[in-house]
C-alpha cells in the first residue's frame, strides 16, 4: 500500500511527531552548559601568540589633556604597543545616535574613566604595569553634575558644540490650563542603576591576511558595532568581520562600544591577535548605565476619580556623551502618563550632557523612570480621593481604541484593567507568621536584627506601559537566511541571523519557528556573525518580534520553492500543500512523500527580511504623531513587603505579576523573562544605585553596588495572558522589559503603604525609612 493511498493522516496528526515548535518549551541548547559552568564566554577566548590589551582611563570627570608621554611605557619589557588618539587610523569619533564620543580622548576628557591610551603586552599584568608608566598632564576643571541646571543655565560651559541639551521634547494635548477637583503633586528622583551583567566586556581581535580584522566578542548588535569600528579603523566595512561569542548578560549595557575599536586597533598595529577583558571595576567605568532622573509631576482628577490632566517636567542625566539619551527622552515623554486615559497632558522632557558617567540603554529604556513617578502619583491620588488604588487605576485604564497622549490610537488589545484584576486575584501570603518566628523570613534575615518587633506589612500595586522595538520612523528590520537540506537521512534546517543571543533564549525561539514552519525536527543555528544581513539590536524587547518575523518569512520562502517543485512532480496545487512531521502533505490526497526523498541532494536556501509597520517622529512642539511606536506592552505587579521601621530594612515577601505577551512562543522562557525582569525591578526599588559624587563613582564593585541574590527574591506567581497583536508575527508582544518597569513602583508603593512615608527617591534606602534623609 503506497503512502498516497494510505489512511488519511492530517497535518495535525503529523505535527505531533515534531516537538519543540511554537507554543512548546524545549530545553535551551546552551542551558545545561551554563548551569554546569562549561559554557564558553567571550572572556574565555584564546589564540596562539595573542597579546593582552589594556586601557588607560582619565582619573578626572572634566579636564584638559596638556600632554601625554608614552615613552616610559613603550620601554617597559613585554610591551608591544602604546597607542593614543594620534594612532586612530580613521575617524576618532563614534556614537549610537549622535557621533560625539572620541575613540581616545584628544584634548578634553568629559568623565572619570574616559579612555586616553591603549597598551598591548605579552601578559595582562605587564599591560597594567605599563599603563602606570604613561604620564598624562591634566588641567582639571569643575565638573557639571546637575542635569536640571545644565538644561537652563546658559552660564555653564558647553560640554559639546551644540550645548548641554541632547534633546528636548514636549507633549501637549487638550487644555494645558485644565482644572481639577483633586490635585496631587511631588518631585521624584531615581538613582543611577547598573546593568550588573556578570560577564565583563571582552573580545579577541585577529588581524586578517587581507589587511582587515576579525573580532570575536560579546555584544548586542553586531552590525552597528561593525559600522562604527570600520569608520574608526579607516577600513571598508567588509574588512571588519564580527562574530558573536558567549554573552554573560547584557540588559542594554552592550549596545554602546566598549573595547571593540581599541582591541582591533591593537591587533592591526601589532599584527598579532589581541585579547581584552575588563575587570569588574573597569566595567563600571567602561559601559553606560541607566539614566538618573528628576521628575516633577502633578495629577488632577474629578471627585469620582477620573483623571483630568497630567503635567510633568522630566530631566534625564545622560552624562558625558549622548548614547541613547534621545531615545530615553522620546520614550519617557510619549509614555509619561502611563496606561491611562488623560484628556489634558502637558509634559516636557530634557536629556542633558553632564560630566557624570555616560548613561544609555538599560532594560525598560526611558519607561522605568516615569513609571515610578506616575504610579507613585496614582497611589497618592487614590489616598486623596479615599479610593482603592486598584479601582482608581481600572477606572482610568486605556483599552483597545484608546488614544495615547501623542495621538496614537491603540489598534490592538490593551488589557490593562484585566491585568490589574488578575494580579489582585492572586492569593496573598498568610498574614500570620510561623511560631516560633523564623528570622530568615523577616527583614534582615539571618543577620538576626529582629524577631518581629517593629515589623509592618504593606501591599502595593502598579501597572505600566512600554513601547516595543524602535520608534519615531526608524526602519527597524531583521534578516534571516534559512537552508533546508537532507543529511544522513534527515531533513535539517539551518537558520542564520546576526541576532545576538544575550541570555533571552533567542536561539531556541528561532529553532521553534523553523520547526513549526518547515515541519522538521532538526534545526541548527549558524553562529551569529556579520556575513548575513543586519538583525538590529537585542534590545527594546524586539528580537522575537522582528527576527522571529524574518525567520518566519525565510522559512515561508523555502517552503514556497519546495512546494512549487512538489506541485510539478505530483500534479498538486501548491496552495493545498503543507509540511508536517517530515512529510509533504496535500489537503486533497494526504501524505505525498517524505521530505528527505523530495530534497535528495538539493539544497534550498532563501534570505528574507522582516520590517514592522512604519512609525513616525513626534512633532518637536506638540509631540503629536500618527504612530510613534509600533507596539505597546502592558504589565501589572503586586508586591507584599515587610518593613522594619526601626532599622529601615525591607523584605519583599511576595511579588506577583500579570502580563500580556500576545503569544507565548516559549511559555517557560516567557515566565523566566518575567522572573528575571522582576528581580532587576526589585533591585532598583531597594538596593541598586551607583553613587556618584562630583562626577566620581564611589562604589564601582559588587561589594558596594548591591544586587539581589536568591535570598532576596520572594515567591512569585506569574499570570501570563495571550491577547494576540494582529499586526505582529504570530501575534507576539515583547516580553523582557515590562516586568522590570512595573516591579519597582509596586514595591515602593508597598513600602509607602506599610510606613506612611512619602518616599520620593528610588532605591529606597534604610535612611529614607528611618528619617535620616527627608525622602
Amino acid at each position: 500500500m503506497t503512502e498516497q493511498t494510505s489512511p488519511a493522516r492530517t497535518p495535525q496528526d503529523l505535527d505531533e511527531l515534531i516537538t519543540g515548535g511554537i507554543g512548546d518549551s524545549p530545553l535551551r541548547p546552551d542551558g545545561t552548559l551554563k548551569v554546569r559552568g562549561e559554557y564558553a564566554y567571550s572572556s574565555d577566548l584564546w589564540a596562539q601568540d595573542m597579546l593582552w590589551g589594556a586601557t588607560l582611563r582619565s582619573p578626572h570627570p572634566y579636564a584638559r589633556i596638556d600632554s601625554i608621554d608614552i615613552g616610559p611605557a613603550l620601554a617597559h619589557p613585554g610591551v608591544y604597543a602604546v597607542l593614543t588618539h594620534e594612532d586612530v587610523p580613521g575617524e576618532n569619533i563614534y556614537g549610537l545616535k549622535v557621533a560625539d564620543t572620541p575613540v581616545l580622548a584628544r584634548d578634553i576628557v568629559r568623565y572619570q574613566g574616559e579612555p586616553v591610551a591603549l597598551v598591548a603586552a605579552d601578559h595582562p599584568e605587564t599591560a597594567r604595569r605599563a599603563l602606570e608608566k604613561i604620564v598624562v598632564e591634566y588641567e582639571v576643571f569643575e565638573p557639571i553634575t546637575d542635569p536640571e541646571r545644565a538644561a537652563h543655565d546658559d552660564t555653564l560651559p558647553k560640554l559639546h558644540p551644540g550645548g548641554n541639551v541632547v534633546r528636548y521634547q514636549p507633549i501637549v494635548t487638550g487644555d494645558p490650563n485644565a482644572r481639577a477637583d483633586v490635585v496631587v503633586s511631588d518631585v521624584y528622583t531615581m538613582g543611577m542603576q547598573d546593568q550588573a551583567f556578570l560577564g565583563p566586556e571582552s573580545g579577541l581581535a585577529v588581524p586578517g591576511e587581507d589587511g582587515g580584522v576579525d573580532l570575536f566578542l560579546a555584544t548586542q548588535w553586531l552590525h552597528v558595532d561593525q559600522r562604527q569600528t570600520a569608520r574608526a579603523l579607516g577600513l571598508p566595512v567588509e574588512k571588519v568581520r564580527f562574530t558573536m561569542s558567549g554573552v554573560g548578560g547584557a540588559f542594554g549595557g552592550r549596545e554602546d562600544l566598549s573595547m571593540q575599536i581599541h582591541c582591533c586597533m591593537l591587533a592591526l598595529h601589532t599584527a598579532r591577535p589581541v585579547k581584552m577583558v575588563y575587570n569588574r571595576e573597569e566595567s563600571f567605568y567602561g559601559h553606560v548605565h541607566r539614566h538618573p532622573a528628576k521628575m516633577y509631576y502633578e495629577h488632577g482628577a474629578t471627585k469620582d476619580g477620573r483623571l483630568v490632566y497630567v503635567k510633568a517636567r522630566m530631566y534625564f542625566d545622560g552624562g558625558a556623551y549622548a548614547s541613547k539619551t534621545p531615545v530615553v527622552v522620546s520614550n519617557a515623554t510619549s509614555l509619561g502618563i502611563g496606561p491611562y486615559e488623560v484628556p489634558n497632558v502637558d509634559i516636557k522632557g530634557w536629556g542633558l550632557y553632564t560630566n557624570n558617567p555616560p548613561c544609555g540603554a538599560m532594560r525598560g529604556l526611558g519607561a522605568v523612570q516615569p513609571a515610578y513617578a506616575y504610579e507613585s502619583q496614582m497611589d497618592k491620588l487614590a489616598e486623596a480621593l479615599r479610593m482603592d488604588p486598584v479601582v482608581l487605576r481600572r477606572l482610568n485604564a486605556v483599552g483597545e481604541g484608546s488614544a495615547m497622549p501623542t495621538g496614537q490610537v491603540l489598534d490592538y488589545p490593551a488589557p490593562v484593567a484585566e491585568l490589574l484584576e488578575r494580579v489582585r486575584n492572586i492569593p496573598l501570603p498568610p498574614e500570620t507568621r510561623t511560631e516560633p518566628v523564623d528570622i530568615r523570613e523577616l527583614p534582615g534575615g539571618a543577620a538576626n536584627t529582629t524577631h518581629g518587633e517593629g515589623i509592618v506589612r504593606g501591599v502595593g500595586y502598579s501597572v505600566i506601559v512600554k513601547n516595543i522595538s524602535y520608534a519615531e520612523g526608524a526602519d527597524d528590520y531583521s534578516t534571516a537566511r534559512v537552508r533546508l537540506q537532507a543529511i544522513g537521512g534527515h531533513a535539517i534546517a539551518m537558520v542564520h541571523t546576526a541576532a545576538a543571543e544575550v541570555g533571552q533564549g533567542l536561539i531556541t525561539v528561532q529553532q521553534q519557528i523553523a520547526r513549526s514552519e518547515l515541519g522538521v525536527e532538526r534545526v541548527n543555528i549558524h553562529p551569529n556573525d556579520t556575513d548575513v544581513g543586519d538583525a538590529g539590536s537585542s534590545s527594546a524587547s524586539r528580537q522575537t518580534y522582528i527576527t522571529g518575523g524574518a525567520v518566519k518569512n525565510a522559512c515561508e520562502a523555502v517552503r514556497e520553492v519546495l512546494f512549487d517543485r512538489v506541485a510539478r512532480r505530483f500534479g498538486e496545487n501548491p496552495a493545498d500543500l503543507s509540511l508536517a512531521g517530515g512529510k509533504i502533505v496535500s489537503e486533497v490526497t494526504g501524505v505525498l512523500a517524505d521530505l528527505v526523498d523530495v530534497l535528495g541532494e538539493d539544497v534550498i536556501e532563501e534570505t528574507r527580511e522582516y520590517h514592522h509597520r512604519q512609525t513616525y517622529a513626534m512633532d518637536p512642539v506638540t509631540g503629536q504623531s500618527r504612530r510613534v511606536h509600533v507596539q505597546h506592552a502592558f504589565s501589572a505587579h503586586r508586591a507584599v513587603v515587610d518593613v522594619d521601621t526601626e532599622l529601615g530594612l525591607v523584605k519583599v515577601v511576595q511579588l506577583d505579576c500579570a502580563q500580556d505577551v500576545g503569544r507565548a512562543i516559549n511559555p517557560d522562557a516567557v515566565v523566566g523573562q518575567i522572573h528575571g525582569g522582576s528581580a532587576q525591578g526589585l533591585g532598583l526599588a531597594v538596593m541598586e544605585e551607583i553613587r556618584v559624587e562630583n562626577g566620581r563613582i564611589r562604589n564601582p564593585s559588587f561589594t558596594d553596588y548591591l544586587i539581589p541574590t536568591i535570598v532576596d527574591m520572594p515567591p512569585m506567581t506569574v499570570d501570563v495572558i495571550e491577547r494576540a497583536d494582529p499586526n505582529s508575527p504570530y501575534g507576539v508582544r515583547g516580553v523582557g522589559e515590562p516586568p522590570t518597569i512595573s516591579a519597582t513602583p509596586a514595591i515602593v508603593n508597598a513600602i509607602r503603604h506599610a510606613t506612611g512615608l512619602n518616599l520620593t527617591h528610588t532605591p529606597v534606602a534604610p535612611e529614607h525609612i528611618c528619617g535620616i534623609e527627608p525622602r
